[in-house]
């Protein structure tokens, strides 16, 4: 009995662990966003630097799965549990290494002639930023119908991406002298777009808990 009770604790820790992993990412895309609204360098450059920690959770998180699997043998739920945990934390992690990479981006755009954000930007920002709280939030509570909206909301951000691209594509044209500035907002928003598939990713994760039933 008291096996089971160390057990027991020993997952419910995991699952602390994965929304504390959650947690640090949502602030990370929150800083990101207010760093590119800004456009202020030295807040990129510390989004940058925290990436290791964030790398750090993971390496974490992994080792206590795989000490799981090996000394308790989990099966049935905790097994599907436990296996998704080890997906989840690495498109948690790719999201991470995202906002680092549209960090990069900033800091050369701050060093260039500004110029406005592309229309349609902040929009498609705001979007990939609901999905990641709702992935959260659907992780917490449980709730399946709230991973599906995120897994739904991924085609918003598809549209405005490729929206924000014909545009910056054209800006492109007529400002032949902007064109650095703006190939570096055409990469932000390709990052923006990435983000957005791996916290559909998460959803799917998140169904496949609930349910039992995987659809990638």
């Amino acid at each position: 009995m008291a096996t089971r009770i160390v057990y027991q604790q020993e997952l419910s820790e995991l699952d602390e662990q994965v929304l504390y992993m959650g947690k640090a990412l949502e602030k990370s895309i929150d800083a990101t966003f207010e760093a590119l609204q800004n456009m202020n360098a030295d807040k990129a450059k510390d989004i940058m630097r925290d990436d290791d920690i964030i790398d750090t959770i993971e390496r974490s998180i992994e080792k206590t799965c795989i000490e799981l699997i090996a000394k308790q043998a989990p099966i049935a739920t905790d097994l599907r549990k436990i296996c998704s945990y080890m997906r989840m934390i690495s498109d948690i992690e790719r999201i991470a290494d995202h906002c680092s990479d549209i960090s990069e981006y900033i800091i050369m755009l701050s060093s260039e002639e500004k110029i406005a954000m592309p229309e349609g930007m902040q929009d498609m920002v705001e979007a990939m930023r609901a999905m990641a709280a709702q992935v959260i939030e659907s992780f917490v509570k449980g709730d399946f119908d709230l991973a599906g909206r995120v897994i739904k909301g991924d085609d918003v951000v598809d549209a405005y991406f490729e929206k924000i691209k014909t545009g910056i594509c054209i800006a492109m044209k007529n400002q032949p002298e902007k064109i650095s500035a703006y190939v570096d907002y055409l990469m932000i928003i390709k990052y923006v777009e990435r983000m957005a598939d791996h916290c559909t990713n998460l959803a799917h994760w998140v169904q496949f808990i609930i349910s039992g039933q995987l659809e990638l």
